[in-house]
């Protein structure tokens, strides 16, 4: 039989084990919402502000948008009533403190995209400014956590995190220079356009009137 000892032993690696899943969900929780709904919200939002021909396609991300925002508010909202069903909430960490900012811009962003003015009307100008600063902050604190997250699940469980960190870096960049792309794109395909459209302008030869008289006697038939 097992001794009392071993037996408390085998129940606190048991426990370990619990909370080691617990902060492993956790942590994919958050990267699910602020490293990959929101970067693809963000994304998708821009192509509309380049689609102005279709009032289809502007629907479609309109829609899309706002579906991985609430998806991504949801999934933050589990991962917090996990940090406070599970995991000691002192606030003695920038972790934890980083989080506590994230979770009341998130819930006070989710708000501002409800009660948003309709287009046209007065404070919409205002509105949109507010949201696109507080959407800028939401996700750079997002992504700053996961980091500090990183840090302190290296702290408490002595696991390397390296090869995390730099996934987790290339994918932020990749975001960060399609973004970039998305505006210069625009830009391209708009100058082309611009080049395609435009009309051929007639020479002062082809606008003199002896152009014109040789032109009117050419054209008449033998």
């Amino acid at each position: 039989m097992l001794s009392s000892q071993n037996i408390e032993s085998t129940n606190k690696y048991k426990m370990s084990g619990e909370v080691l899943f617990e902060i492993k969900l956790h942590g994919f929780l958050l990267w699910a919402s602020v490293g990959f709904l929101i970067p693809i919200s963000i994304l998708v939002k821009r192509m509309s502000s380049y689609t102005q021909e279709s009032p289809t396609r502007l629907r479609f991300f309109f829609y899309f948008h706002a579906i991985t925002q609430v998806i991504s508010v949801l999934v933050a909202t589990a991962a917090t009533v996990m940090s406070i069903k599970y995991f000691d909430n002192s606030f003695n960490n920038d972790h934890q403190r980083i989080g506590l900012a994230f979770y009341a811009i998130m819930w006070f962003q989710a708000f501002l995209g409800i009660f948003r003015p309709h287009r046209g009307s007065k404070g919409r100008s205002i509105w949109y400014i507010f949201h696109w600063v507080m959407g800028i902050t939401l996700s750079l604190l997002g992504v700053i956590n996961i980091y500090t997250g990183l840090q302190a699940y290296h702290d408490r469980t002595s696991n390397n995190v390296r090869i995390w960190t730099i996934v987790f870096t290339v994918q932020i960049s990749l975001v960060f220079f399609v973004y970039i792309v998305q505006e210069k794109w625009h830009y391209i395909k708009k100058q082309r356009d611009i080049i395609g459209n435009k009309t051929v302008q007639p020479t002062d030869q082809e606008m003199s009137p002896n152009y014109q008289h040789k032109k009117e006697v050419s054209s008449e038939p033998c």
